[in-house]
Order: C-alpha cells, then sequence, then structure tokens
C-alpha cells in the first residue's frame, strides 16, 4: 500500500436502468455490494483511511453498507456529473500530491493488480494514466483518441464522435490515475458545455494536454475486468464471473470442489486446505470453514465457524453458527441462530438447535427441536426429544449436564435442569428438575383391558 495514494470512488448514482429503487451500488454480486467490491479491490494500494466514497441516492443506506472501518464519505446531494462528483470529494482527500485514484462503484470486477499497474503507469507520466480496453461493440462508450506517441489525446463520448471516431474500438471504462496536485489545479476547468449540461471528468484528459501534461493508456486486455454493471443482466454476469473466480482461488488453495459450476461461494469465505466441497454447497457470508472437512451436497451455511476435521452431511441448514472440531452434522439439520456443536458432538438427520450449545462428545441422532439449551459433554438425546422453551410469552432455558441421557420423545418444560448424569425415561414430559444420577419418569402408567377391542368391533356390528 502507498500512503500518498487516495481513491475517489463514485457511488452517487440511482442507476435508472437497474429498474430499482435500491441504489445501485448496493446490489449484490458474488456475495457482496458493487461498492464493497470496489473498496476491496483500492485496499490492496491504500489504506482505507485514503478512500473517499462519493454517495448521494440513498446516501446513509450506502454508508452503512461499507464494511470496511476506516473508509470516509462525500455527498453530492445534486447530480451534476462525475467531474461534479469528484469535486464533492476534494475536502475529504485533503491532498494536493501524489496520486489522485479514481473508481467506478459500479465496476465490481476490478483486479488489484489491475489498479497497481495503473500506479505504475501513472509513475511515468507527469499528467497521470488511464484504463483503456478494447471491444467488439463500443457503442455507448467514450472513445479513446491517441496522438501518434501513443498518449491519450482526448476521451471523445459516442455523442461527439466523428464518422472516423467511431469506428475506433478502443474504449474509457472510468478507471483513473492523475498527479492528484495537477487535477485540483486544473479542475475548475472542466465547463458544463454538453447537452447534459454536466460536468465530466473525461474532460480532463484534454484540460490536462492543454496544459502541456501527458496521460499514458493502460490497454487492459480482459474486458470482463472493467464490465460496469447498469442492469439486472449485467448484474448476473458479474455474480458468475465473481463466483467462478472465488472457486479458482479456493482450488488453487488446495481445496476441492466436485463440481465447481454448480457451488455458490461468497467473496468473503474461507476454506482449509483438503477439505471437500460437494455439488450444490452454499457458502455464504464470512462463513469459515477449517481443513480436511467434507461439506455435503445441497448445504447452505451463513456466517458459520466450521473448526477441521468436521463432516457435514448433505442437506445442512446453518446460520451463524459454530462447530467443533471432528464433529458430524446431518443429513438434513438445521443450526441457527448462534448454535453451537463443540468438538467430537453428533447432530443427526432432522434435528434443529436454536440458541443452543452441544457439549462436546455429545449426540443428538434423530428428529430432536433443542431451543435455548445448554447441554453438557457426554450427553444422549434421544429421538423425538423437545425442549420447551416458549410459555407464549417469554423464552426460557433448558440446561442439561454432562453425562445426561433422555429418552426417546421426552418433553423438557422449560425452565428446567436435568443435572449431570442423570436419566429421562423415554416418553416422558419432564415439567420439575432432575437432580445428578437420578432417574425422571413423567409419564401415566399403562392399563391394558383384556378383550376390549374385539367387543368393540362386535359391538359396531364388524364382526367377532
Amino acid at each position: 500500500m502507498t500512503e500518498n495514494v487516495r481513491v475517489v470512488i463514485l457511488a452517487a448514482g440511482l442507476g435508472t436502468r437497474m429498474r430499482s429503487m435500491v441504489a445501485k451500488v448496493l446490489h449484490e454480486a458474488g456475495g457482496d455490494t458493487l461498492l464493497n467490491h470496489v473498496i476491496r479491490a483500492a485496499l490492496h494500494v491504500t489504506p482505507a483511511e485514503n478512500i473517499v466514497a462519493v454517495v448521494g441516492h440513498q446516501a446513509e443506506q450506502v454508508r452503512q453498507s461499507v464494511k470496511f472501518p476506516g473508509v470516509r464519505f462525500a455527498e453530492q446531494k445534486e447530480q451534476k456529473g462525475t467531474g461534479h462528483a469528484v469535486l464533492c470529494a476534494r475536502e475529504e482527500v485533503g491532498m494536493n500530491g501524489g496520486r489522485l485514484l479514481i473508481l467506478n462503484g459500479d465496476g465490481p470486477l476490478l483486479r488489484p493488480p489491475t489498479l497497481q499497474a495503473l500506479l505504475q503507469e501513472s509513475s511515468g507520466s507527469d499528467g497521470g494514466s488511464i484504463v483503456t480496453t478494447e471491444v467488439a461493440d463500443a457503442t455507448g462508450y467514450g472513445r479513446i483518441v491517441r496522438d501518434p506517441d501513443g498518449t491519450v489525446a482526448a476521451i471523445v463520448e459516442q455523442k461527439a464522435s466523428t464518422p472516423e471516431q467511431l469506428q475506433i474500438r478502443e474504449i474509457n471504462p472510468g478507471v483513473y490515475c492523475f498527479n492528484a496536485g495537477l487535477f485540483w489545479q486544473y479542475i475548475e476547468e472542466i465547463k458544463p458545455d454538453n447537452p447534459a449540461k454536466e460536468y465530466y471528468l473525461t474532460d480532463m484528459v484534454a484540460i490536462m494536454k492543454r496544459h502541456g501534461h501527458s496521460i499514458t493508456p493502460l490497454l487492459v486486455k480482459d474486458e470482463t475486468e472493467l464490465l460496469g454493471i447498469n442492469t439486472r443482466v449485467e448484474l448476473a454476469v458479474a455474480d458468475k464471473l465473481l463466483r467462478r473466480r472465488k472457486t479458482q482461488e479456493l482450488m488453487l488453495s488446495g481445496v476441492t470442489i466436485e463440481n465447481p459450476e454448480s457451488v455458490t461461494v461468497d467473496v468473503d469465505v474461507q476454506v482449509g486446505e483438503d477439505s471437500l466441497i460437494e455439488s450444490n454447497v452454499h457458502l455464504r457470508g464470512r462463513t469459515q470453514v477449517g481443513a480436511n472437512c467434507r461439506i455435503g451436497t445441497g448445504t447452505v451455511l451463513r456466517d458459520c465457524e466450521v473448526a477441521d476435521n468436521v463432516t457435514v452431511l448433505p442437506y445442512v441448514v446453518a446460520d451463524s453458527a459454530k462447530v467443533g472440531r471432528g464433529a458430524s452434522i446431518g443429513p438434513f439439520s438445521r443450526l441457527r441462530l448462534h448454535a453451537e456443536a463443540e468438538e467430537d458432538t453428533h447432530i443427526g438427520n432432522f434435528v434443529e438447535l436454536k440458541k443452543t450449545k452441544l457439549g462436546r462428545g455429545s449426540k443428538a441422532s434423530h428428529l430432536a427441536y433443542l431451543g435455548d439449551a445448554i447441554i453438557g459433554s457426554g450427553a444422549n438425546i434421544g429421538a423425538g426429544t423437545i425442549t420447551c422453551n416458549y410459555d407464549g410469552v417469554r423464552k426460557h432455558q433448558t440446561t442439561i449436564g454432562e453425562g445426561a441421557f433422555i429418552g426417546s420423545n421426552s418433553t423438557l418444560v422449560a425452565p428446567l435442569t436435568v443435572e449431570d448424569g442423570a436419566f429421562v425415561a423415554a416418553g416422558s414430559t419432564i415439567t420439575k428438575n432432575v437432580e445428578a444420577d437420578a432417574l425422571a419418569i413423567g409419564r401415566a402408567y399403562q392399563v391394558d383391558k383384556p378383550g376390549w377391542a374385539k367387543k368393540r368391533r362386535t359391538s359396531n356390528g364388524n364382526g367377532s
């Protein structure tokens, strides 16, 4: 990172072609907002404190969406063009020397190496440098007009282009690096002398040239990296490309992904070496998966922490949960609202944990609901067990001690404590605390009436 680099990110527009009431930079691709992707790239060349996002539409929501502490904001209260947007950031930028990097908030595919190359290119030019790329169809883009020496003479918008200029395939995607001192010195020369009556940042290239300062181009061959998002179709393209990058990153770091095209992995997800991800898995948010894990088909994990050597069988759904080393989860299990399964636990099919901590080595293998519970180590929770945590007004906690055994089809009515080593008989409804090493039975005595069924059938005319 370079301390004398300041970054301005243009993020004030609504984006009418998105057909949305949501500001464009708040739309998500690859598991994060468009703006956060741009900031993430900028953080590779300068600290967060040197980054200023220019906000406008839904300014407060955009501010709140930024997840990187230290990023600062400037507000463009009237939409008067890109040049005006940068001018709104002048006070926050507070810098007259070094380099000024200007990025679009709707360009989530921009790679850090491109920014680093742009800074390097600009160091050899007194005026600065801009990114360019060549496209098959340049319709709608500003064309790059070069001088004989290869420097940029001007950026000509399509409406102002001559027939010859319209044949140019090298276009301006809107990524700039200027000599900051010269930029602020000349920015007032941008005039709204165009049909839209806006202040165009692109005019700075010709202004620099007029004052004798060269602008060099950095031609980026991969045009997809410079895709700006204007429609939902382009948003979907960006999402696909970002997720492809992420799965490639994981595989190159030692993760096996059985069917990468079917897997959805967000940008902030981390997965350890020698882990295996099966088909149709979703790893969302800030999920962290340790080393040597297996994540089964159809599993969805959001903001979860999964330690090493964990097996997650197919179709597990977990949100904000923690799973300890060596645990086995699933299939068809659900963990939510900060559920925690410690080391070597086993959570089986159709078991749900909600705000529950399952102690080391404990098991809940079948068909159980464990809500608002603390369960000690080595406990066994039988099939069909329910912690009745809600009385219609408030939630209450159930505590189950170490080595306790809860028989199948037990109903534990909270608030309740089952102490260490206690047994609860199958089919019990438990409403009182159970002391350590005791057996609790909470069910009616069985009563048999010999011949009752036969008499009933006879009286109903169903035969003997």
